[in-house]
């Protein structure tokens, strides 16, 4: 809903939390830092709106826009990565506007669904009933089925995609929390609009088939790239709305999807970022995002189409999980950008890799102990006293601007997640979301 004023957010941000936190400290026997680092981050959220800045945001200058470089891409490029890697935050001064971002509303909303699941309080359920209601208010129209798209001009290496235009990484996230909302409250409130997401990757979004049984969708419709985790977020789409909806042939395109990655995979385990040359680096995040949409295909194909493909899928997701786990962490949780490099350290690949450990739990051994680690050194590396997370770690320096999306709506999803699953624990559960066997 388009209406929703920051000071409903901040008088939520008031709630009374103190005998739930003291209760939640005893059952779960875990630092009180991780509960306390949750709750503050999701205070100060709240009072800003969940709006902010950006890593990417710079093409929103007002300043760049009156001016002709708005139509060189070089220039597109070096501005954007002038203030992406800018340590002192310069947007204000080129007028720069703190945004909303569907991409970081769809991730508080998935936040707020596992506080949900976790507290089962009316507070939870309001917070993420509004987010969700602004989700599907934030979405474009004019294509073939509900998507969402960044709040800004973007430039990449491979194509120019102007502010509004659909890419599928915010619109599997959206459909990630709709999907989960269609679980936890209601599938004739979230499912049908769901639903339409895939006639979206289905009709709107570019393909290439380079076997019979392979597929891969592009980032948008504006481009042919071969992108592996974005293709997979396209598949995990399919596959989770298909097991909720009935319809094999969604995910059967999912698997096909699937496969086009796997056997891409490179003899050590990892993927490189596409399947171009200009692409061919690897990265702590992409690969986490890559391991989870793996699991979330394979948990959701059903056993009519399943044979063999749990074999095609599980060895090579064990492989890329053992790479991961060996060449982007420390032993004290510390999260690696690239393998090779120490720096830089950041929330966003911290807070990634703890929603990837808490999704493969109990389908790979002592993952929780590592999403316990890397939480534990965010909190002690990355956090500010006000309760948001910084940027970047570098060795000189510290990046402490707090991008919203980026850093804050990742975190906010990655302890919810491992609060809920660390309960879970405790009750004895081993898996966190209903899996297609429910």
């Amino acid at each position: 809903m388009k209406g929703r004023s920051t000071k409903s957010h901040e008088r939520k941000a008031k709630e009374p939390i103190q005998s739930a936190l003291l209760s939640s400290v005893g059952a779960l026997q875990m630092p009180i830092d991780l509960i306390m680092a949750h709750r503050d981050l999701l205070q100060w959220c709240r009072a800003q709106g969940f709006a902010g800045y950006d890593p990417y945001d710079a093409l929103n200058s007002r300043w760049f826009q009156a001016t002709p470089l708005k139509r060189s891409r070089v220039a597109r490029l070096g501005w954007t990565q002038f203030h992406k890697r800018s340590p002192i935050n310069f947007r204000s001064l080129v007028r720069v506007s703190r945004e909303r971002n569907s991409k970081g509303i769809a991730l508080f909303a998935l936040a707020a669904l596992a506080d949900y699941r976790r507290q089962g309080t009316r507070e939870a359920e309001m917070e993420a009933r509004e987010l969700l209601d602004d989700l599907m208010w934030m979405r474009l129209k004019g294509f073939s089925g509900a998507a969402w798209g960044y709040n800004f001009d973007w430039q990449s290496r491979s194509f120019f995609a102007s502010r509004g235009t659909p890419m599928i990484v915010p619109t599997a996230f959206a459909a990630r929390a709709l999907c989960e909302a269609a679980e936890v409250f209601s599938r004739d409130e979230y499912l049908p609009f769901a639903r339409t997401i895939c006639d979206f990757i289905l009709n709107d979004l570019n393909r290439t088939e380079e076997a019979h049984d392979e597929v891969c969708f592009s980032y948008s419709p504006l481009d042919r790239t071969r992108i592996f985790n974005a293709s997979l977020l396209a598949a995990e789409t399919l596959a989770t709305v298909g097991r909720l909806t009935g319809e094999e042939s969604l995910c059967e395109l999912a698997m096909r999807a699937a496969l086009y990655v796997v056997r891409r995979q490179h003899e050590d385990g990892s993927w490189a970022y596409g399947a171009d040359d200009y692409q061919s680096w690897s990265d702590n995040f992409h690969t986490a995002f890559i391991l989870t949409s793996l699991s979330r295909i394979n948990d959701s194909v059903p056993s009519t189409l399943a044979t063999g493909l749990s074999e095609q899928l599980e060895g090579p997701l064990r492989r890329g999980y053992d790479f991961w786990r060996e060449r982007f962490f420390l032993e004290n949780g510390w999260p690696k950008y690239f393998p090779d490099r120490l720096y830089p350290a950041e929330t966003h690949s911290a807070s990634a890799a703890i929603v990837t450990l808490v999704d493969l739990r109990g389908r790979i051994p002592s993952t929780m102990i590592l999403a316990e680690q890397i939480a534990n050194w965010a909190i002690e590396n990355l956090r500010d006293p006000h309760g948001y997370f910084y940027y970047q770690r570098w060795r000189f320096h510290m990046n402490r601007i707090p991008y919203m999306r980026w850093s804050q709506a990742w975190m906010a999803y990655a302890l919810s997640r491992l609060l809920e699953a660390s309960v879970r624990t405790a009750s004895g559960s081993d898996r966190i979301l209903p899996r297609a066997s429910d």
